[in-house]
């Protein structure tokens, strides 16, 4: 079976192969719409939303004496406090400090975690775990589109302003207190959940599993319970946007396509891996594949970037904090460059300009669309969506100190040179799009 080091060097580079546009959009496989995705998104922040998570990530499961140890080797962040019945998010990073990509740390029992994302994080660990010295075993759930057994596990998350209402209705009685980012147990009607506390939309709430088997019972008896709270089932296109709403940018491309002490991990990687089918897409086109590598500073992660354990990138880390930093940050779309997009619609052949797909417009598994300042590249927008909260258009991306909140920037719409080898693609013309650096995307506490 070829490998993705061999996959690189047959297109002639990794920007070669990421580049031809082998995959699309990552999948959410659940229904599009339950009702309508904008009263949908409205949901989070007005009443309550129960999201489906059951399908579209995957589940490496790691067990025995050497699981924290294996882990601690490899995230960037403490382990100080982990343990059963908590959870953490997992930074990883390569030996220069780039980032390969984080997930979610679920502390099952004594050295047994189920860590849950995207596939990059999970494949550097389960690489690691199976060509390292460690005394763990490692094995996969897959995501539904990978999976022709079904899944273990239902993850359903229900987030928003009633949602702590509904649950104690669920629960038949008051909630245990369960800390922020730690799990605990209670029951939804007959069937008993496990829950970690942690927020997607900016509300309370609780990311719950169970087995598979009661996701049917477990979903009825919330809706049911939820009616008189106005409960909405989110789909598929609402829930593509709520990572920009909530500051997660979920579609970083890793850094493992160069550097000779990452060639071991691209020979272990099959060429047909999400690595090797990643397609890389926007009107940032640069001459390398490393100008996309990010930092956990560009991400917004560097308030939990510790020196307190060795692990890999350590050093490169250590090497980087003084340096100036990208940083997260949203911005708001003026509305009449908005408009003039969606007019020219009407336009014959490539004078088009990009469709905007509501209410993601992310065409690609991993975008990076141009931010100016006067001119000069000061960052990407990776994911940008149309918000019926904010009732407008914004990005969420990674942008210089020197686009401070305010200021006016211009976002580059569409790809170079009428499009790209790209498939979901169509032929168009290249715009610019004027908006405004915002701190996020509504006031803290609306």
């Amino acid at each position: 079976m070829a490998s993705l080091e061999e996959e690189i060097t047959n297109a002639g580079g990794a920007l070669k192969l990421l580049r031809q546009g082998r995959s699309g959009a990552y999948p959410f496989p659940i229904q599009p719409e339950f009702t309508n995705w904008r009263d949908e998104q409205e949901a989070w922040r007005t009443s309550a939303a129960l999201m489906d998570l059951s399908h579209h990530m995957t589940d490496l499961i790691v067990q025995g004496p050497d699981t924290y140890r294996l882990l601690e080797r490899l995230g960037a962040n403490s382990f100080k406090g982990f343990g059963t019945d908590s959870a953490k998010q997992l930074i990883t990073v390569r030996p220069d400090g780039y980032m390969i990509g984080d997930c979610i740390l679920f502390g099952i029992a004594d050295h047994h975690v189920r860590i849950v994302g995207r596939p990059p994080a999970l494949n550097w660990v389960e690489f690691n775990a199976e060509t390292g010295d460690w005394d763990v075993e490692v094995r996969k759930d897959l995501r539904t589109v990978q999976n022709p057994k079904g899944r273990e596990l239902f993850r359903l998350q229900l987030q928003g302003p009633h949602a702590a209402a509904i649950f104690e209705k669920v629960n038949g009685g008051p909630m245990p207190d369960i800390p922020f980012f730690h799990m605990g147990r209670f029951k939804i009607g007959n069937h008993e959940v496990r829950a970690l506390n942690h927020r997607m939309s900016g509300f309370p709430g609780y990311e719950f599993t169970g087995p598979y088997a009661e996701f049917e019972a477990v979903r009825d008896t919330i809706v049911e319970a939820g009616a008189s709270f106005g409960l909405r089932l989110i789909g598929s296109r609402a829930y593509a946007s709520v990572a920009t709403e909530s500051g997660w940018i979920a579609n970083t491309l890793p850094a493992t396509y160069t550097g000779d002490d990452m060639k071991a991990f691209r020979q272990w990687m099959p060429a047909r891996s999400f690595e090797g089918n990643l397609a890389l897409g926007g009107s940032l086109v640069a001459d390398d594949i490393e100008d996309y590598y990010l930092t956990p500073w560009d991400l917004g992660y560097g308030h939990v970037i510790k020196y307190d354990h060795d692990y890999i990138g350590r050093e490169g880390l250590a090497a980087r904090k003084d340096e100036p930093h990208k940083r997260k940050a949203w911005v708001l779309w003026d509305r009449d460059d908005v408009a003039r997009i969606v007019a020219s619609y009407y336009n014959p052949g490539a004078e088009r300009f990009k469709y905007l797909e509501m209410p993601a417009a992310f065409y690609t598994a991993c975008q990076f669309d141009r931010v100016e300042k006067d001119g000069s590249l000061v960052g990407a927008a990776m994911l940008t969506i149309y918000s019926a909260n904010v009732r407008g258009w914004i990005s969420l991306g990674s942008i210089a100190p020197e686009a401070a909140v305010g200021d006016q920037v211009d976002i580059v719409w569409g790809e170079p040179d009428g499009g790209s080898p790209n498939p979901a693609v169509e032929r168009h013309t290249q715009t610019r799009v004027r908006g405004t650096v915002i701190d996020r995307p509504y006031p803290q506490g609306h």
